[in-house]
């Protein structure tokens, strides 16, 4: 894990029933970090608890619908419960909208918006007002996607790109904004990995969209290990408002 400890540390990480968060929360916990994982699917976050807790870890799960504001304050209070102040946050929870826009019904585009981009702003904005008031360092690690800057007319995804390039910017922006605290925030931008969130875009276009890739194939978990402990290592603290792309070289520049 690229000798990154993070023994003593705090991380919650949302959308961690499935997918990159479940991996992320697995990685933070192999570092040493106490994780808190949240999603809605709360039996699949008890598994991965006692995953990680079977392999000397530290977890414990806290079922969290990221529409409801009220929930996001109960769960970091229900963190520090458990384990203290939450130094770590990774913004991993996203759904995708995968119809084209006009043919979204107004309960899809709210729950996109609400999910992908009103949450990690809820999330980011509890967390920072307990480290400044606590006069803590801390760090963000949003999840942005490669399609907040490429996208094509056959990609059926705008809602959700336009979301992806908000946490982009809001990246760029808190980053900014919580320097002086000693907060840091900083994405990670993805390509095409293989997940539950990309089954309905490949059972519509066919796995053989890997073949125009130049290494043709598509990105697996463990690929964003270093990237993600590079980014919360308290030895990256000068490193805030970068989103970094890990896509393999799938799309263009």
């Amino acid at each position: 894990m690229g000798g990154v400890n993070l023994a003593g540390q705090v991380a919650l990480v949302t959308g961690a029933s499935a997918g990159l968060g479940q991996h992320f929360a697995q990685t933070l916990a192999e570092a040493g970090a106490a994780v808190v994982v949240t999603a809605r699917r709360a039996d699949r976050l008890d598994a991965l608890v006692d995953k990680i807790n079977a392999a000397g870890g530290r977890a414990t799960a806290q079922a969290l619908d990221l529409r409801d504001a009220a929930a996001i304050a109960a769960t970091f209070d229900a963190a520090e419960k458990t384990f203290g102040m939450v130094d770590i946050l990774v913004n991993n929870a996203g759904i995708s909208d995968g119809n084209y826009a006009a043919r979204l019904s107004l309960e899809d585009i709210d729950n996109v918006i609400d999910t992908n981009f009103r949450a990690p702003f809820l999330m980011a904005t509890e967390m920072a007002r307990r480290l400044i008031a606590a006069k803590r360092p801390g760090r963000i690690v949003n999840l942005s996607s490669i399609g907040a800057y490429s996208y094509g007319p056959a990609s059926a995804a705008a809602l959700y790109a336009s979301t992806k390039a908000g946490i982009s910017r809001l990246t760029e922006t808190l980053a900014l904004e919580w320097a002086r605290f000693g907060i840091n925030v900083n994405a990670i931008a993805p390509g095409m990995f293989m997940s539950e969130m990309t089954e309905g875009y490949l059972s519509r276009v066919g796995d053989g969209v890997k073949q125009q890739w130049p290494r043709g194939r598509f990105g697996q978990p463990e690929f964003l290990d270093s990237t993600l402990l590079y980014l919360v290592d308290p030895a990256s603290h000068f490193v805030t408002g970068t989103i970094i792309v890990a896509d393999d070289a799938q799309s263009s520049r």
